[in-house]
């Protein structure tokens, strides 16, 4: 899959809205857009998909990764402190465009709200979710 997501025309853009769109991909990108940061770590997205496995989750991330959609974010070592994660996931640039091109976007807001009404977050939740996280610039 091509990872030129502006440049996607026809069968291709069409494939990879299919391709996003598979139920738990498109949870996963719910999931980052909701986040107060927009950049879960793997064990808030984990958390986030309890009908799925953790295993499942990763692979899932990878291919939106594979595919340019979502990019893997580090915090600094400096930065980094002992029982916090280190490693968000976010969406790229393009593939915020590609989103946004093609209408996803739409209830960014309304995920944001639904996540702040969720009120039986695991305390370790919690603690990764205040968590230090890189500037994405």
């Amino acid at each position: 899959m091509s990872t030129d997501l502006r440049a996607a025309e026809g069968r291709e853009a069409r494939e990879l809205l299919h391709f996003v769109t598979q139920e738990t991909r498109f949870a996963i990108l719910g999931n980052i857009l909701q986040h107060p940061e927009q950049l879960p770590s793997m064990y808030e997205l984990e958390q986030l998909n309890p009908s799925v496995s953790d295993a499942t989750v990763y692979k899932h991330v990878q291919k939106l990764i594979d595919a340019g959609v979502v990019e893997a974010v580090a915090l600094d070592e400096d930065d980094r402190r002992q029982g916090y994660p280190w490693k968000f996931y976010g969406l790229t640039d393009e593939g915020r465009a590609f989103l946004e091109d093609h209408n996803v976007l739409a209830a960014e807001e309304t995920l944001r709200q639904i996540y702040e009404t969720i009120s039986d977050k695991p305390d370790k939740m919690v603690k990764y979710e205040n968590a230090p996280r890189p500037d994405r610039e």
